[in-house]
């Protein structure tokens, strides 16, 4: 079992399978009869339903065989326009055994976007989740004279262009009847070069971009998690996130190498019900959901007060404590230690319990994790691995180990991957997992990879051990007018570690003479605060009153005071609305549209500058 990330098995990456399809083969004959994938059943005892290896390897194969009697060549594109769930990961499984390549679509894309990205693919078929989806792809018709076939999860199909799974795996099962080796034929044919997926990012400015990424990195991504060691088949996963999405797709690449059995449910707002119901071991989640859990936690022990406050505040004062010598390799003294075990059982194994009791550690990526949210959490037994990469690196790139988890970094670079610092500061990579380029975007392919090395856009520092710290993203950091550089995300993720009622907080200040920052505040813990704190009225009444400013404010003054003089907070305003993907105003994984939020806060920034 290794013991750090130095510590690897190297013969799994080198022997590594040559596509998905031949990646998940495998993993059928091998685990067969166990659990695959468990789902949300209302009619089910328990709410759920599950999967064995065995039976999703026979539908998978029906699917397969069915887009191939309706004509699916091999590379050709298969889009996916669904929210999370197994039938997403079914679907993408059959393309690849077909030897497709499969386009994403986020459910919340509009219809006008949906079709640009169905269109720039050249999509054949699509799989849709259900008639609101399926309702785009009739607005956009007129545009996508390639698409042949739509396969309906749930809604309603009109039997030609319109079809169901049941009807597509009735037309595999047909074709199999008659050459029943086709499927194992083509994943044996298909190079580890092919095309297997395009991810279009969902684009913080302008239209999204197509990812080209092949089969080999996906496989590579899933055995570098199964070479760490850290991850078994006894594990169990809970998975939310987008699948559209590369960090959603790297966590089904690590399950098909490792074998463990995963929960699916996209539904974010059943995340912590479900959580305490399914008692996963592991989970990835972006920034936000760990700084949204830690932010209820405290608020509701604040709005407790007294003695539950009191006791719950000593606790992890002695578990920071505790936390920090353990890390530093300083001895605990037997006190201390007698106390850490009293507030074990008193309060830090109520907060595991809110998440199922069972998860040995998280994995947070897409963003940048507050180090000060990371110890808390940790403080309370609850490990909080924090890694890096981008659409463009397949996803992984970096993780931290759960035996050597350095706070503040997104630990070391995955072996068989080189990463350098430029001169400027920006993170270069280069390896297996990095994209083929841009889908017919020749000049932004070339200026993003550059003599085999991908920009990637990030400021960087890396330790004596090679742990990389991310320090900004090189186009957000800006210039005041007196010539001093900032960083907004920094600031930005300190004060979502200080302030438990913000949702985003957006600092503005590009050749100007000081900061301003945009707030915006989480709908339902300012509602909370607003009823301890005698503010009556809707969510724009509450944040637009005296006393949620003066509460900002008081924020904002911590914040500052660890801050250098030209960084700090001048002015703000607090936003009458929360940003949301339907706005325009976040991407699909949650990350800020910081030129969106600016033009439609216009005269609001030169007003704070006035």
């Amino acid at each position: 079992m290794p013991h750090g990330p130095e510590d690897y098995d190297a013969s799994v990456i080198e022997g590594r399978p040559a596509n998905v399809a031949a990646q998940f083969l495998d993993r059928v004959r091998r685990s067969g009869s166990r659990e695959a994938y468990r789902y949300p059943d209302p009619a089910a005892s328990g709410g759920w339903s599950s999967l064995t290896w065995d039976e999703v390897g026979e539908r998978v194969r029906h699917y397969a065989a069915g887009l191939l009697e309706l004509g699916l060549e091999r590379e050709q594109r298969v889009g996916i326009a669904s929210a999370t769930r197994y039938e997403w990961i079914l679907a993408d499984l059959a393309v690849m055994c077909a030897g497709g390549a499969t386009t994403t679509v986020y459910p919340s894309t509009r219809a006008d976007d949906t079709g640009y990205i169905l269109a720039d693919s050249e999509c054949r078929f699509v799989f849709v989740e259900d008639d609101d989806q399926l309702a785009k792809l009739v607005e956009q018709r007129a545009e996508l004279p390639k698409l042949e076939k739509v396969v309906t999860f749930t809604g309603s199909g009109d039997g030609d262009w319109v079809i169901g799974l049941d009807d597509l795996a009735a037309l595999g099962e047909k074709r199999l009847a008659d050459q029943p080796e086709e499927i194992d034929t083509i994943a044996g044919e298909i190079p580890s070069d092919a095309l297997a997926t395009l991810v279009y990012t969902s684009g913080t400015t302008g239209r999204p971009k197509g990812v080209r990424l092949r089969h080999d990195s996906w496989v590579y991504e899933g055995v570098v998690i199964q070479a760490y060691g850290f991850l078994t088949e006894d594990d169990l996963q809970y998975l939310w996130l987008p699948m559209s999405h590369v960090f959603g797709k790297v966590l089904l690449c690590s399950q098909l190498a490792c074998g463990f059995p995963t929960a699916v449910d996209g539904r974010v707002d059943k995340i912590i019900d479900n959580l305490a119901v399914v008692r996963p071991t592991f989970m990835g989640a972006a920034p936000r959901i760990f700084e949204k859990a830690y932010g209820r936690i405290t608020t509701m022990t604040e709005a407790e007060g007294g003695l539950k406050k009191a006791i719950f505040d000593r606790a992890f004062a002695v578990g920071l404590d505790v936390d920090a010598r353990r890390r530093e390799g300083r001895s605990v003294p037997p006190l201390l230690a007698a106390q850490h075990a009293l507030f074990d059982r008193l309060v830090f194994a109520k907060v595991r319990e809110r998440f199922g009791g069972r998860v040995r550690f998280f994995i947070s990526g897409s963003a940048a994790l507050n180090r000060d949210v990371a110890l808390w959490f940790n403080a309370a037994g609850i490990v909080i691995l924090e890694g890096y990469g981008l659409t463009e690196t397949s996803a992984g790139a970096f993780v931290n180990h759960p035996d050597k988890n350095k706070f503040g970094t997104v630990g070391p670079v995955f072996p068989g991957e080189e990463v350098r610092i430029a001169e400027d500061g920006e993170v270069l990579l280069k390896g297996p997992n990095i994209m083929d380029g841009y889908h017919r975007l020749p000049e932004e392919t070339a200026s993003a990879l550059v003599d085999g090395w991908l920009h990637t856009g990030d400021i960087g520092e890396l330790d004596d051990d090679g742990y990389l710290r991310i320090t900004d993203r090189k186009k957000d950091l800006f210039k005041t007018s007196g010539g001093k550089y900032v960083a907004p995300s920094a600031i930005e993720s300190r004060f979502k570690a200080v302030c438990p009622y913000v949702s985003n907080f957006l600092v503005i200040g590009n050749e100007r003479n000081y900061c301003i920052a945009l707030v915006a505040l989480d709908p339902e813990a300012i509602a909370e605060w607003a009823e301890r704190n005698g503010v009556s009225g809707d969510y724009t009444a509450i944040v637009t009153s005296p006393k949620c400013r003066e509460m900002v404010q008081g924020y904002v003054d911590e914040l500052n005071s660890g801050l250098n003089r030209w960084e700090t907070v001048k002015k703000f305003e607090i936003l009458e609305h929360d940003l949301t993907i339907e706005s325009g105003e976040l991407t699909p994984s949650l990350k800020v549209k910081r030129k969106v939020v600016e033009t439609n806060n216009a005269d609001r920034i030169d007003a704070l500058y006035g």
